[in-house]
C-alpha cells in the first residue's frame, strides 16, 4: 500500500499530464518495491494531486504568488508500508519519481524546486477494510520477487 501526494500551484500540472503521472508515479515505486514491474500490484498505490493557490506556498520567504511563474514548486510525498527500505532502494523511487515528473512536464531534467519526502508508515501503522494491515500479508500474493520476499521479511525480522 503506497500513497503518492503530489502538492503543486493550481494549474500547473493539467489533465494529461495527471494522467500520465497516475501511471509512471505508481510504476516509479512499485518497481522498487516489489522487485519487479507487476501489474497486477498497482491496485495497491494511490496518487493524489493537491493544487495549492500562489498564495498558500511559499518558497525561501517569498509566497508564490509574489515571485511569478517562474517559481516552479512541487513537493511530492510518498508514503509507504514498512519494508526493505535500504537507502539504494530509498534513492531509486525518488530519483525515478522525479524522472516521471520531469517526463510529465516535458523537462529534461527535474526543476530543484521539486522536492520529493519519503516516509515509510510503522508495521501495524496503516490501516485499510476494517482494520490493520501488514505487508507481510501481501508478500505471498505472487507480486513480489523472491528475492524481495526474503528481504522485506529480514527487514520487519519476521
Amino acid at each position: 500500500m503506497t500513497i503518492i501526494t503530489v502538492n503543486s500551484p493550481t494549474g500547473r500540472l493539467s489533465l494529461e499530464q495527471r494522467r500520465a503521472l497516475a501511471e509512471t508515479l505508481t510504476d516509479a515505486v512499485l518497481v522498487p518495491e516489489v522487485g519487479q514491474f507487476a501489474p497486477p500490484a498497482r491496485v495497491g498505490f494511490q496518487v493524489h494531486f493537491v493544487e495549492r493557490q500562489p498564495d498558500m506556498m511559499a518558497i525561501g520567504g517569498w509566497l508564490l504568488a509574489d515571485v511569478g511563474p517562474e517559481a516552479d514548486v512541487m513537493v511530492i510525498d510518498v508514503a509507504v508500508m514498512d519494508g526493505d527500505w535500504r537507502q539504494e532502494v530509498r534513492t531509486a523511487v525518488i530519483e525515478r519519481v522525479l524522472a516521471a515528473m520531469a517526463d510529465a512536464c516535458d523537462l529534461a531534467q527535474p526543476s530543484p524546486t521539486w522536492w520529493v519526502n519519503f516516509r515509510v508508515i510503522d508495521e501495524g501503522s496503516w490501516g485499510s477494510s476494517g482494520g490493520v494491515l501488514s505487508v507481510l500479508s501481501l508478500l505471498d500474493t505472487g507480486v513480489f520477487t523472491e528475492g524481495k520476499v526474503k528481504a522485506v521479511r529480514a527487514a520487519l525480522g519476521a
